[in-house]
């Protein structure tokens, strides 16, 4: 338990951190799922920037590490491009 009011602080905003990160992380990985599910190309092609975004959002907080919002970017998109 923690001893002084910084650390009570600390605990407090630590969660608040914890809960708006794994909020994030998981309505992008939705996002990626839905994009890497769907049949339509133009569809996917639209989503492309949001999912983008998110991506680089996430890495830019150090949710995630920036290389693999970059592999993720590049995977969704040869996707798209592959698709019919």
């Amino acid at each position: 338990m923690a001893n002084h009011k910084s650390a009570e602080k600390r605990i407090r905003s630590n969660d608040t951190k914890r809960v708006r990160n794994r909020y994030q992380a998981k309505t992008t990985r939705n996002l990626l799922k839905e994009l890497r599910t769907t049949k339509d190309k133009s569809k996917a092609e639209a989503m492309i920037p949001e999912v983008s975004a998110m991506l680089d959002r996430l890495a830019k907080k150090n949710v995630i590490h920036k290389n693999k919002a970059a592999n993720l970017k590049s995977s969704i998109q040869k996707h798209v491009n592959g698709m019919k």
